[in-house]
């Protein structure tokens, strides 16, 4: 999810591009609002030297790389904003077809905090994604620890965390496979899992808003994601307590 200790990953779940599809360029504008001053006008060399993009909307979509969109980034390696996006052949649930997978990060200053949900909502309403997350580089590794499966994956997450199930376990495509810092859920996946309930949801509510697709963004702590906090990995257990279907935990 992320490259750097200082970086917010995020990725973002959808269904895969057809046709003339324009959500690349919706997901690109909708990053670029989200985060004020933001511009995705260069990409990167193979010595990693920046390329400017004067005509960033007719590159992308000129060059549809593995059912995506090419490496996008600003121009401040001291703060660096990515965004990139492929194909997936393989499923997000037991016989589900090929998926598109957005990648990006924000720099971990306090801009980049401030705006991680309406990024995050940004991406995941103009990919029109089932489900996404942002999470801070060290925290990311972790959860990522706690897909396990007996034969291709076998051990035992991290820190107590409840063990989740690998994709061609999953039930539906909608069902999000794990938590992470900040969580945008469709209309669909939360449904899927239950939330919100006003009786059981009030904390996590608090921190959350609504999308105008029906969806939501949900953060899990205030400041980002540190399960060398103990109050945040107390967080993040309580939520997978909470909601069962995440990582395909629910008895069928």
């Amino acid at each position: 999810m992320a490259v750097f200790s200082d970086e917010l990953g995020i990725i973002v779940y959808a269904p895969a591009l057809v046709g003339e599809d324009r959500r690349p360029l919706a997901i690109i504008h909708g990053m670029e609002g989200a985060l004020p001053g933001l511009r995705l006008g260069w990409t990167l060399s193979e010595k990693e030297e920046f390329i400017a993009l004067p005509h960033r909307d007719e590159w992308v979509t000129a060059n549809k790389i593995d059912g995506g969109f090419p490496f996008l980034c600003n121009d401040d390696k001291s703060r660096p904003v990515t965004l990139t996006a492929w194909e997936n052949p393989n499923g997000l649930a037991a016989r589900s077809p090929p998926h598109f997978e957005i990648h990006g990060s924000l720099h971990l200053d306090v801009a980049g905090i401030a705006a991680a949900m309406d990024v995050l909502a940004a991406i995941g309403e103009g990919a029109r994604a089932f489900w996404g997350l942002a999470t801070p580089s060290d925290a990311a590794v972790e959860i990522s620890r706690q897909t396990r499966d007996p034969v291709r994956k076998p051990g035992i997450p991290p820190r107590g965390l409840p063990a989740l199930k690998i994709a061609e376990h999953m039930r539906s495509s909608e069902i999000p496979h794990c938590l992470g810092w900040v969580n945008y859920w469709s209309a669909a996946a939360a449904e899927a899992i239950g939330f919100p309930d006003p009786a059981r949801d009030a904390e996590l509510l608090s921190r959350a808003r609504s999308t105008a697709t029906g969806g939501w963004v949900v953060q899990l702590t205030d400041a980002p994601l540190d399960l060398d906090n103990p109050a945040h990995l107390d967080a993040l257990k309580r939520a997978y307590e909470r909601f069962p279907e995440i990582g395909g935990r629910a008895a069928p």
